[in-house]
């Protein structure tokens, strides 16, 4: 097996099937002395999320700088007023390029060869299409992998599936620049301890994004701006210096590193496998696609996916069919819950910032964490009539995100029935495409997809 890209999706793959006895390579294009340096917004809900097929207590103590973060600080930009959200569990904070360090050697020790300054030049295939291995150039110089199952985890933006053609298959194609966020964040040392050590921050923009601060210590702070490309154009750089230079806590700041990047910000590929072929993480939009979060899906995705290569492989079958129930380990577990998300991405597009502030502030904060971590929300009585006083003015948008909720509730109810087999795939998104036009005439937003 080839594995395409050295971030969480690839290594955890090469793990998986490294582990199992198959002969594994990861190409990174990156040095080796530059690997794991990847732009991210540092936080995760904490080591249980990922798959147990690295050390996972080495990968704990080596680089999850912060393990306190018990709550979610929303901050509303035109009234300077805070909503803090419990969330539940306790989540963590990471130094993103020593993680990065530690799965690649993860991977290493179980097996799998790492082949870095490799860049990824073109997909092979055979006269049926199958995918049979890469072209590359490594260290300059030209060469081939022939492998019997090609993993892409070469992230959003992937050369491959650029390259190889994909027409025969189910595999989702159905992808543009719209449905991407364009990202830049900057590790910054503080003078003093801030106060909110125990907190992600974030800060809505004009461009249907988000500011954020999270804490890898009391005095190491990942500071970061994403926008939505439906968006008109936002000046990264230039938006995050001006809100860093208004905070009271980055005065004297030194900035220790800085770095922007693409992520998806859709809905996880109705199919990602082809003849030889699997997408994993962000290059199969494994992303919650309102916060840009893609670091556990990555890990599971690329697990999932592992393990279905591994059975193929050893029962001598690599078509798309045998590869198939990994689309169903996605789409039935985090996958449904990323799709239903996505709904109220959509009817954001067609909301203005303020309203969706003044939303966002008046409804409370568990069922907030609950519609953006799980699709779907509810509340009691006394609940609904305190949100309804304290959205006055905004009834009608209200009215439709209620509608929101419905079709998300309906949407992941349509996920758990994904096929078991290529065959029922068109009837399947045919009916999830009949939900999503009526969520686009709830919204009034354009279709995304």
């Amino acid at each position: 097996m080839v594995v395409v890209g050295g971030g969480t999706a690839g290594a955890f793959a090469a793990a998986t099937t490294a582990q199992e006895g198959l002969n594994t390579v990861i190409l990174e294009r990156k040095p080796e002395e530059e690997a794991g340096h990847i732009a991210c917004g540092d936080a995760i809900k904490g080591k249980s999320t990922f798959p147990d097929v690295v050390d996972l207590d080495y990968l704990r103590d080596e680089s999850f700088t912060n393990q306190n973060i018990s709550r979610a600080v929303f901050e509303n930009p035109r009234t300077d007023e805070e909503l803090s959200i419990p969330l539940g569990q306790t989540g963590s904070v990471i130094d993103r390029k020593r993680y990065g360090e530690i799965i690649l050697e993860e991977a290493e020790r179980a097996g799998a060869e790492l082949h870095f300054d490799t860049v990824v030049k073109d997909v092979t295939q055979d006269d049926d299409g199958r995918v049979t291995g890469v072209r590359a150039t490594r260290e300059g110089d030209a060469v081939s992998y022939d492998a019997e199952v090609t993993v892409d985890a070469a992230g959003a933006l992937s050369i491959l599936q650029d390259r190889a053609d994909l027409s025969g298959a189910t595999f989702d194609t159905n992808v543009s620049y719209s449905q991407f966020c364009s990202a830049y964040r900057e590790v910054l040392d503080v003078p003093e301890p801030v106060d909110y050590d125990d907190a992600i921050v974030f800060k809505p923009t004009e461009e249907l994004g988000y500011l954020w601060y999270f804490p890898r210590t009391s005095t190491e702070i990942n500071a970061g701006l994403g926008f939505q490309m439906t968006e008109p154009p936002m000046k990264l750089v230039d938006a995050l210096k001006r809100d860093l230079h208004s905070r009271a806590e980055f005065q004297g700041a030194k900035v220790r590193d800085k770095l922007g990047a693409a992520l998806p910000t859709r809905r996880p590929y109705d199919s990602a496998v082809a003849d030889g072929f699997l997408a994993v993480g962000d290059s199969a939009g494994h992303v919650n696609p309102t916060t840009g979060g893609g670091i556990p899906g990555a890990a599971k995705s690329a697990h999932w996916a592992a393990q279905r290569a591994v059975a193929a492989i050893s029962d001598g079958d690599t078509s798309e069919e045998a590869l198939w129930s990994y689309n169903r380990d996605v789409l039935t577990d985090f996958g449904k819950r990323f799709a239903a998300i996505d709904l109220y991405n959509i009817w954001g597009t067609a909301h203005e910032v303020d309203e969706l502030t003044d939303i966002v502030t008046a409804i409370p904060g568990q069922q907030l964490v609950d519609a953006l971590g799980k699709g779907e929300t509810s509340m009691g009585l006394g609940l609904k009539l305190r949100t309804v006083v304290e959205t006055a003015g905004h009834w009608d948008s209200l009215y439709e995100l209620w509608q929101v909720r419905e079709k998300a509730r309906e949407l992941k109810a349509h996920y758990d029935r994904y096929p078991d087999s290529p065959d029922a795939f068109e009837t399947w998104r045919s009916y999830r495409d009949d939900i999503m036009d009526e969520l686009y005439e709830i919204a009034g937003a354009d279709p995304k997809y």
